[in-house]
């Protein structure tokens, strides 16, 4: 397996994803690991920051990272698609994240848009939307969030209404992914407001169509690649066979959903470290000072080797979030991955901030140069603890088994 970091890339490290469960032949797939870390060296490591400078989304590199496939990862081949496993999306999101954690949280959005077209949506949707996704023509995203309600998801306000075997929705969202640019939307409404999870109806939106108002995307600390924004819902008409999970099921999909995004939010956490940590390695082997190389001062040999020891953890408890995530999908029960994808998030993303600003503190001021990875990825370490649930939602989730578990 490739190491997943960029400046690591003769390593021979492992990666976090182990061989492919399902998906891809394995010699296949091995051949695309190579094709995606060219795209990720070629395309994505000499933009990002001139992408960073002007507060924007990437949707040039997107569409060329679909000449390879990579916005249609999990879609058929059927539907001409790459067909792979989650495992191996993980591992593909993993390679992308040794440059850019929010670069390839976008892609991947667009990619799981794509997948739940191809598998959920019907002839219609396809044959609107499931090619330009593949080509990067149009973007996807999928809108949880509101102003008022973002950990609480069932506290959404966003309605849907019945009207002449139609739906009519009305609401707005908020901290969207690719909001900057998306328009075939994952919409979640609430269908009998007072309900909470029991009312909450999941509805392909497109942002074409009338009543569809795009917001400005937000201006950040950093990390504008992921494209965050929001939009609104004045009397937007959804047809009938835009109800993609009625009410009820959507909220119990969602919930399960949210494991395998918690798992590859991990895996990407993983690349960062690794690929700041080889910085600081390479840079601690080169720099003197008091007439030796500073990585042979044990003080700061002992602090990576820190760093390394809680990469390994985080990349073991990933693998099992994968595994776990794996087995959901092939019983069709997400109880089991819960917990696992739960602790891989929390370990991964605090490991991350902390750890990647040891290996910036390691580098001394020539850390904070943006020709090093360290800036970009403390920022994506800080995306990452918000995203699919943040660390404290992680730690809730994590308590509440105690007592389960010990008693």
């Amino acid at each position: 397996m490739i190491a997943s970091a960029a400046d690591a890339a003769d390593s021979d490290t492992p990666g976090t994803v182990d061989d492919p469960i399902a998906g891809m032949e394995a010699a296949a797939f091995e051949a695309f690991v190579s094709e995606v870390a060219h795209f990720r060296d070629t395309v994505v490591a000499p933009g990002v920051n001139r992408w960073e400078s002007e507060k924007r989304m990437a949707p040039e590199a997107l569409r060329e990272a679909s000449d390879i496939g990579l916005l249609a990862m999990e879609v058929p081949t059927a539907l001409g698609g790459l067909g792979m496993s989650f495992a191996q999306k993980c591992r593909i999101t993993e390679v992308l994240s040794a440059v850019s954690m929010p670069f390839a949280f976008s892609l991947v959005n667009t990619g799981n848009v794509a997948a739940r077209v191809a598998q959920r949506g019907t002839e219609r949707h396809r044959e609107l939307y499931l090619a330009d996704l593949m080509a990067g023509r149009r973007f996807g995203s999928t809108a949880l969030t509101e102003p008022g309600a973002g950990s609480d998801f069932a506290n959404i306000a966003t309605t849907a209404t019945p009207v002449d075997g139609r739906w009519r929705l009305d609401g707005a969202k908020a901290w969207i992914t690719n909001a900057a640019h998306s328009d075939v939307i994952f919409c979640y409404a609430q269908t009998e407001p007072g309900s909470r999870g029991r009312g909450i109806a999941l509805f392909l939106i497109d942002g074409t169509r009338p009543g569809f108002e795009r917001l400005p995307p937000y201006e950040l600390a950093g990390g504008h690649l992921i494209g965050t924004g929001g939009f609104r819902l004045d009397g937007y008409v959804a047809e009938a066979d835009d109800l993609l999970s009625p009410a009820g099921e959507a909220f119990i999909a969602a919930l399960s959903s949210v494991n395998g995004a918690r798992t590859y939010v991990a895996a990407m956490c993983c690349a960062m470290v690794e690929a700041t940590l080889a910085s600081a390695v390479r840079y601690g082997a080169e720099r003197e000072a008091f007439g030796k190389p500073v990585i042979a001062h044990q003080g700061l040999a002992w602090k990576l080797a820190g760093v390394q020891n809680r990469l390994e953890a985080a990349r073991l408890l990933t693998r099992r979030a994968v595994e776990a995530v794996t087995e959901s999908l092939r019983t069709g029960d997400a109880t089991g991955a819960i917990l696992p994808a739960a602790h891989a998030k929390k370990f991964a993303t605090e490991t991350a901030e902390a750890d990647i600003a040891t290996c910036i503190q390691a580098m001394g001021a020539e850390g904070l140069r943006s020709d090093h990875p360290g800036g970009h990825h403390l920022v994506g370490a800080r995306i990452a603890s918000y995203v699919d649930g943040s660390t404290e939602i992680q730690t809730d989730r994590i308590a509440r088994s105690l007592r389960q578990h010990y008693c």
